[in-house]
C-alpha cells in the first residue's frame, strides 16, 4: 500500500508514518513495534528517508540563487546572469621618502613593484606589508636627491604568477591560486614568449561593448574558495593568447579591513638605479601623509544575493532611479569605495530636509524666533533638552516643502556614505563623486542629470530577542543574528 501523502521531514514523524503504514497491513496487525526487532528496522528506514529528504531539500535550494547558502553556489548563479562580486579591497596609505643618490651617476631611480613597506599591527605583534602593483620612477635633481613625494601603498603581499600557453590543452584556465586578491590591483600582461621582450599590457573588461578582435582585454570570474579566473578573448571579441605566450599576472592578496587605520611604516623596498644597480643607502625616515584607509573585506553572500539579480535587471543602463544605486554600489573599487547609496527623483527627500527647508528667508526667520523664545525665558522656566527637540520637530514637520527651490523632473538626487579608517559611515570626498560621476556617464541617458549628494547618517538601535531551537548553540546563533542585521542597516 503506498503513501498517499508525504510530508514529514522530521525523524519521529517519519518513523511515526512507517508504523502506521506497516499497521494497516494485516501481516503487522499484531506486532509490538517499540519492543520487538522490528523497531531497529523501522529506525533504520526512518534514518535513511530522513537523510535523504535533508539532502534533496538541501540541493533543491542550493539551486535558487534566493535560497543557495554556500558562497560557491550563490557565485555560480550570480555569474550566470553576468555579476561578479566585489573582491577584497586592500587598504591604502599616502607615503613620501627621499634618497640621497649624490655619490652616484644615477639620473633617475625606480621602486620596484612589490613589498615597499612594514610595520607593526595596533594588535599584538602581527606584521603588515604594504606593496605596490608596478614600478615608480622619479628623477634625481640637481642636488643629487630623488623625492619619492605622495606615492600610494598598499596593505598586502605582492606576487606574481605566470601561465604558459599551450595548444596541447585545449580546455587551458587561468586560475589564480590565492584567495583574498584585490582585483582592482590586478596588472596583467601577456608576452609573446618566455624569452621574448615584447609584450603587451591587458585591460579588463566587464562587457562586450567595444569589444573587438583586436582589444587586448580579459574578464574576470570568482571561482571556488574566493579564487579568480582569467578568461581571455576568442578571437572574435579580444585577442586569443596563442602557444608560446606567456600569461603574467601581478596582484596583491590583501587582508582587508585588517590593514586600516596603520601609520608607522619602515621601508623595505628595492630601488635601483638607470644603471640597473642596486641602490641601498641614503634612504630617508619615511613619513606618511595619509593612515592606510578602505580596506574592506570580499563582498558577503547576502550583498550578492541581493545586487546580482538587480544588477542584471538594469542591463548595463541607467533609466529608473533603482539602476542609478546600483550602479553606483557597482562602480569599481580602483575608483573608490561607496558603503551606502540611495537615488530618487530631484525634491522627494532635499525639500523636505532642514537646510532645503532652511533655504527660505521666511522659514528661516521662523525658526530664528523660535531658537531666541528658547533663549529669552527665565531660568525658572528653561527648557529642557527633550521639550527644545521635540518644539523643533514639530516646526520642521509644518515646513515640508521649500516653495522657492525648483526641481529637474529629468534629475536623480543620489545619496551617498562611505565608511571612514575605523569602519563607521561617513561622507565620500569630492575624489571618488567626481570618479563617480564619470562612471555613470557611460550608462545615463542624455537628458538625465545626476546630483551627487552627502547622505545622512542616522545611528540607531535594536533591540531585539531571540529563542533558539533545541541543540543549537545560543551565543553562535546569536552572532549570526547580529551579523545579518548589520548587513541589512
Amino acid at each position: 500500500m503506498p503513501f498517499t501523502k508525504y510530508t514529514n521531514l522530521d525523524f519521529d514523524q517519519i518513523k511515526t508514518s512507517i508504523q502506521d503504514y506497516l499497521k494497516a497491513n494485516s501481516n503487522f496487525t499484531d506486532y509490538d513495534y517499540e519492543g520487538s526487532n522490528l523497531s531497529t528496522i523501522i529506525d533504520l528506514l526512518a534514518y535513511n528517508t530522513y537523510i535523504t529528504s535533508y539532502n534533496a531539500n538541501m540541493v533543491t535550494n542550493e539551486v535558487f540563487i534566493d535560497s543557495a547558502t554556500l558562497r560557491e553556489n550563490v557565485v555560480s548563479l550570480a555569474r550566470n546572469i553576468g555579476y561578479v562580486p566585489r573582491s577584497r579591497k586592500a587598504a591604502k596609505a599616502t607615503v613620501s621618502f627621499s634618497v640621497d643618490a649624490s655619490n652616484t651617476t644615477a639620473t633617475t631611480l625606480t621602486l620596484r613593484a612589490g613589498l615597499v613597506l612594514t610595520t607593526s599591527s595596533r594588535f599584538g605583534n602581527t606584521n603588515f606589508t604594504f606593496s605596490i602593483p608596478s614600478d615608480i620612477t622619479v628623477p634625481v635633481d640637481s642636488t643629487g636627491t630623488a623625492y619619492f613625494n605622495d606615492i600610494d601603498v598598499y596593505e598586502g603581499t605582492f606576487v606574481q604568477q605566470s601561465f604558459t600557453v599551450s595548444s596541447r590543452t585545449p580546455d587551458q584556465r587561468f586560475t589564480l591560486t590565492n584567495a583574498g586578491i584585490d582585483t582592482a590591483l590586478l596588472n596583467v600582461i601577456v608576452k609573446e614568449s618566455a624569452t621574448s621582450s615584447v609584450q603587451r599590457k591587458y585591460r579588463q573588461s566587464d562587457s562586450l561593448f567595444d569589444v573587438t578582435s583586436s582589444s587586448p582585454v580579459y574578464f574576470l570570474q570568482e571561482v571556488s574558495d574566493e579564487r579568480y579566473e582569467l578568461l581571455f578573448g576568442d578571437g572574435v571579441f579580444g585577442i586569443k593568447p596563442e602557444e608560446p605566450n606567456v600569461i603574467q599576472v601581478n596582484y596583491i592578496i590583501t587582508n582587508g579591513e585588517d590593514g586600516n587605520n596603520l601609520s608607522s611604516f619602515s621601508f623595505s623596498g628595492s630601488l635601483v638605479d638607470n644603471n640597473g644597480s642596486a641602490v641601498t643607502n641614503g634612504i630617508s625616515v619615511v613619513t606618511t601623509g595619509q593612515s592606510s584607509y578602505g580596506g574592506k573585506a570580499i563582498e558577503s553572500v547576502n550583498s550578492v544575493k541581493k545586487y546580482a539579480t538587480q544588477i542584471y535587471a538594469s542591463q548595463n543602463r541607467a533609466v529608473t532611479a533603482k539602476d542609478y544605486q546600483i550602479r553606483a554600489l557597482s562602480m569599481p573599487t580602483k575608483f573608490g569605495s561607496i558603503a551606502k547609496a540611495y537615488a530618487t527623483a530631484d525634491g522627494t527627500l532635499d525639500n523636505n530636509s532642514p537646510s532645503s527647508i532652511l533655504a527660505s528667508p521666511k522659514a528661516l526667520q521662523e525658526f530664528t524666533d523660535l531658537v531666541m523664545s528658547f533663549v529669552e525665558k527665565p531660568d525658572e522656566e528653561e527648557p529642557n533638552k527633550e521639550s527644545v527637540q521635540e518644539e523643533i520637530k514639530k516646526y520642521l514637520l509644518g515646513k515640508t516643502s521649500n516653495d522657492n527651490e525648483k526641481n529637474n523632473p529629468f534629475a536623480i538626487n543620489l545619496y551617498l556614505l562611505g565608511y571612514d579608517s575605523d569602519k563607521k559611515l561617513s561622507t565620500l570626498n569630492r575624489a571618488i563623486k567626481e570618479n563617480l560621476k564619470t562612471y555613470l556617464s557611460e550608462y545615463k541617458i542624455l537628458t538625465d542629470g545626476i546630483n551627487i549628494n552627502d547622505g545622512f547618517i542616522i545611528n540607531i538601535g535594536v533591540e531585539f530577542e531571540i529563542i533558539t531551537f533545541k541543540n543549537y548553540n545560543k551565543s553562535e546563533v546569536l552572532t549570526n543574528c547580529i551579523s545579518e542585521l548589520k548587513d541589512y542597516l
